[in-house]
């Protein structure tokens, strides 16, 4: 009796975010409210004996979630820190011409941020490609566009490299596929998201101008852009290499930051750069801690395990595609973690199939990554219910993206 509780405080969370705009409650607390209260049910149903293993349970769901914050605060930190100075809209002037059509923008900034999260991550990536729009004198419905684009491209980048998807990294150290395959997947991504670009830049008009950029940054500004871009190499380089995990190397980079600051700074300049932390929308963080809460009770629960005995009863090629939306609803990483633990046979056309679903999957969803939740907090013109609007093309984009999949890989296999 108690699951289907938690699955009805599952639903008014998600309920939450949908009436955001209408109820004005902030999303992140409700989110968060449902999590914890998710998990306090589960604790006082539990029977004698049970509390060690829950607590075991909730306390590895607590440290998925810290590492995920603390990675966040690092990338964070420094694309605050580089936009607030204005190094991020000057290199953005540099890169852009100062005026160009509306969809030529479109497909530059799908561009910019596939190759983006691809060689980095799908954070970093979100983060800077949104900043790289606010740079730009766009109308909202344009600005919501370019963002849902880049949410789908973000998401896209990634499938293809261990560096970019948790999700494609944890199907490769599974054995199930090999680097020059993944690699296969490049050609759907780009093809999936110029696909949708085109879409979005019907009923488009217009020009683009770059706002001009008053803001002026010192020589220690750009040693800290050339610290965080360092960072992110380093970052690919070091977990291919030796396994480090990206939040240690992330937040050895932010103490470098940090020092390299306090050098070129007396003690009362220095705070500044730490107000930048402060700066830092900390709801989206709750927003993260709420919903991998409630998805952390759904995986304990079982739901996940029932999604696992559903995939194996239809054809893979049917539920790989499936899977994918329903990680638009669920976290796509415990949702790969179950699929992999039930050991599927597929073929490698098929593998390659479920890596695109998983990873592209949840763009369907503003909530269905983390990509799209960062958007959100970051953007007010990205809701549950304006992103929704461009749920059409955005599942004829993924669908598209998948019978690329399909029909490359068997082709060549």
């Amino acid at each position: 009796m108690v699951e289907y509780l938690l699955i009805s405080f599952a639903i008014l969370a998600l309920l939450s975010i949908v009436f955001e705009e209408i109820t004005h409650i902030n999303k992140a607390k409700t989110t968060l409210f449902f999590g914890c209260i998710s998990w306090i049910a589960l604790f006082i149903n539990a029977q004698p004996g049970e509390h060690s293993l829950l607590n075991h349970q909730l306390e590895e769901n607590l440290l998925e979630i810290a590492v995920l914050w603390l990675f966040l605060m690092s990338t964070m930190t420094f694309v605050a820190y580089l936009n607030a100075k204005g190094v991020i809209q000057t290199a953005v002037q540099k890169l852009f011409p100062a005026k160009l059509s509306k969809r030529r923008l479109m497909l530059l900034v799908a561009l910019f941020s596939l190759v983006l999260s691809a060689i980095c991550d799908n954070v970093t990536a979100t983060l800077v490609t949104l900043t790289l729009l606010q740079s730009f004198d766009l109308d909202k419905k344009t600005k919501l566009k370019m963002a849902v684009l880049t949410i789908f491209a973000v998401n896209s980048g990634g499938v293809s490299l261990i560096t970019g998807d948790v999700t494609t990294l944890m199907i490769f150290l599974d054995g199930h596929l090999q680097i020059s395959e993944l690699l296969i997947l490049l050609v759907p991504a780009v093809a999936s998201v110029f696909f949708l670009a085109i879409i979005l830049s019907f009923g488009t008009k217009g020009q683009a101008s770059i706002e001009p950029c008053e803001r002026s940054y010192e020589p220690v500004d750009i040693i800290i852009a050339a610290i965080f871009f360092s960072t992110i190499v380093l970052t690919m380089a070091l977990n291919i290499f030796f396994k480090i995990p990206p939040v240690l190397t992330f937040m050895g980079g932010l103490s470098i930051m940090f020092l390299v600051g306090r050098t070129y700074r007396t003690d009362t300049e220095e705070t500044e750069i730490l107000d930048y932390v402060r700066k830092i929308e900390y709801d989206t963080l709750l927003f993260f801690l709420g919903i991998l809460l409630i998805v952390g009770m759904l995986k304990e629960i079982g739901v996940l395990e029932l999604i696992t005995e559903i995939y194996s009863k239809f054809d893979p090629n049917v539920s790989s595609f499936l899977a994918g939306i329903g990680s638009a609803l669920l976290d796509n990483v415990p949702l790969t973690a179950a699929l992999l633990k039930a050991e599927p046979t597929l073929t490698t056309p098929e593998w390659l199939g479920l890596t695109y679903a998983v990873g592209v999957g949840g763009s369907l969803l503003v909530i269905g990554s983390a990509a799209g939740i960062i958007a959100m907090s970051k953007m007010k013109e990205i809701t549950f219910l304006s992103y929704s609007k461009y749920i059409p093309a955005l599942f004829l984009a993924y669908a598209f993206g998948y019978l690329v999949t399909i029909g490359l890989a068997q082709y060549i296999y």
